[in-house]
């Protein structure tokens, strides 16, 4: 199926991140999902990762196998989409495969039978949700832009992330190089991806940790506080550090190599949603849209990003919350406030757990002395 641009000229993107839904689907998903499809009717919705939640047993259903609960789960979430004959492309996060099915088996299986689904996964490189979609003009004469998206990798063994795949750096460059040739030009391009680049901390202030909303950082970033860099647009929202690779492999360097990329676009920290600049790259975060995992309660929910056929080297982008597209109150209020509590990470807990360990200590030290 070819993308192109309306008769308006004008080409809408919807990212949908994080969904991380389970066999019991909530129904404050379902809703949003709905609402967010309805209301903004886009040209293409992108589903950038951990579209169920792989870990643990909730797929462990007796009398099921998990290849059914998984694609019923994604049938229930894709209902809107494929209702309503929008395309869609997905990519994979870090939680995806970990339900047991390899995230090509997925791709191919279950997300292309279920319908509407498009894109190919690009030649030589291993799984599925690596691959890029042109934009053709309303003519269908000339590619006017170009998306890209990204299997950003898994866990990595020992904690954190795997270093991003450096055969798909290779694979970028040369299909980059290949649309120039095609096109007379480099195509103005957006990539979205699940997990954000190592750069993603160049658009951030470090501060003191005494400043107001400062965010404490783990891993490469161990014991730094972090605020919303002068290069972030307004009305961002900055709740957690982003969990970045344990590696730097290239990725941002060689996308910022030609001037083609003008976005990118991940998910993976449920809470942040903000965009701000680096060098010649908007890097840009997305807010989860899952009610079965943590997230920053109504405020979760979906961007927009619009292109326009006249100006190919520019976007306009915005998102919609729960609150904006269904308001009133959710099905489990009280779960959602404890889950939006949660720490965020296996890092994130270790401070919690250190310090009421500790407070326990001390409650345990004063009840001997007076007793």
């Amino acid at each position: 199926m070819n993308m192109k641009f309306n008769k308006n000229g004008r080409f809408k993107i919807m990212q949908i991140t994080d969904i991380q839904e389970i066999p019991s689907v909530s129904p404050d998903t379902v809703k949003l999902l709905n609402a967010a499809i309805s209301q903004e009717k886009p040209d293409l919705v992108v589903l950038t990762g951990d579209q169920i939640k792989g870990y643990g047993a909730s797929y462990k259903i007796k009398g099921k196998n998990v290849f059914d609960a998984v694609k019923d789960t994604l049938e229930l979430l894709l209902k809107p989409i494929v209702e309503a004959n929008i395309p869609y492309a997905v990519t994979f996060g870090n939680h995806d495969r970990q339900v047991g099915i390899s995230n090509a088996e997925q791709f191919e299986k279950i997300y292309k039978k279920i319908g509407n689904c498009i894109g190919e996964q690009a030649s030589g490189i291993n799984g599925g949700g690596t691959y890029n979609i042109p934009i053709m003009s309303l003519d269908g004469e000339k590619i006017v832009n170009n998306i890209y998206l990204f299997d950003s990798g898994t866990d990595a063994k020992g904690g954190g992330y795997e270093p991003f795949d450096t055969s798909i750096i290779k694979w970028y460059q040369t299909t980059r190089d290949e649309l120039k040739k095609e096109n007379g030009s480099y195509v103005p391009s957006i990539v979205f991806q699940h997990i954000p680049m190592c750069e993603y901390y160049k658009i951030l202030k470090r501060v003191k940790s005494t400043a107001k909303g400062a965010i404490r950082a783990f891993r490469a970033h161990k014991n730094e506080y972090y605020v919303l860099g002068d290069s972030c647009r307004d009305g961002g929202i900055f709740l957690e550090p982003p969990s970045i690779p344990n590696e730097n492999t290239g990725e941002f360097d060689a996308l910022n190599e030609c001037g083609d990329v003008m976005a990118v676009f991940v998910g993976h920290d449920h809470k942040n949603s903000f965009v701000g600049r680096y060098k010649n790259i908007d890097l840009g975060f997305t807010q989860s849209s899952g009610f079965n995992a943590y997230g920053n309660r109504k405020k979760r929910g979906v961007r927009i990003i619009e292109l326009d056929e006249t100006e190919p080297n520019t976007y306009n982008t915005y998102t919609r919350t729960y609150d904006e597209l269904v308001g009133g109150k959710l099905q489990k209020p009280l779960l959602d406030f404890i889950s939006s509590k949660a720490p965020e990470t296996v890092d994130a807990a270790i401070p919690l757990i250190v310090k009421t360990l500790s407070a326990i200590a001390i409650i345990i030290f004063v009840l001997i002395i007076l007793f």
